[in-house]
């Protein structure tokens, strides 16, 4: 079975957000995010009893202090306890996660990085910069990998972080999807592309 990433839509940005989603493997996940400079709406709706880490700084880039960007907190609870993390992006935007269960880690997207947290415990495993926004996660147990596609860049990225293969896009991506055993790419202007997802090949 295919696991693609399950979307995280806001409404709007005149105040926090908060989606609850279910994932394979047990997981109750809480996301709660705001723009710019709402770090303490969103953190005031934090729930007690999960241990917790600021990785803030990691989605900050230049910005000296996280909380004047936009922030969003990650509540996961697990079968053996929960756990929560509170993430930075330059941009307004609706957080991304898969369980990707033969790694066993937690993959979220939000701005412009993505974060490999171990499932079970909250631990970061790896980070990666994207350097445009997230369109979509996938992970499927016929490759070994988790498939990061942001808008101009495709990266197939390794339980420990490092980059298998990686793709530039002359045009901007607006959809992935795994479709008959491909990776098939949607752009802005309604082109699509396929792609091998096991060795980025076309």
């Amino acid at each position: 079975m295919n696991e693609r990433s399950a979307p995280l839509i806001p409404s709007g940005a005149t105040e926090p957000h908060s989606l609850v989603s279910t994932f394979p493997g047990g997981l109750h996940v809480r996301a709660t995010w705001g723009s710019s400079g709402q770090a303490a709406a969103v953190f005031a709706l934090s729930e007690a009893g999960a241990t917790l880490v600021d990785h803030g700084t990691l989605g900050a880039g230049a910005e000296s202090d996280p909380d004047r960007l936009c922030r969003m907190e990650l509540r996961v609870e697990t079968p053996g306890g929960a756990w929560a993390v509170r993430l930075a992006s330059l941009i307004y935007d609706a957080p991304r996660a898969i369980h990707w269960d033969d790694a066993g880690l937690f993959v979220v997207g939000y701005g412009f990085t993505v974060y490999a947290f171990a499932a079970r415990t909250g631990a970061l495993a790896w980070s990666h910069q994207t350097g445009t926004p997230v369109v979509e996660l996938i992970a499927s147990p016929r490759f070994g990998h988790v498939i990061v596609q942001s808008e101009v860049e495709t990266w197939a990225i390794r339980p420990d972080g490092d980059v298998r293969w990686r793709l530039a896009h002359s045009d901007v991506v607006a959809a992935a999807a795994l479709m008959g055993g491909r990776l098939v790419l949607t752009s802005v202007s309604g082109e699509a592309q396929s792609i091998d997802p096991a060795t980025g090949g076309r």
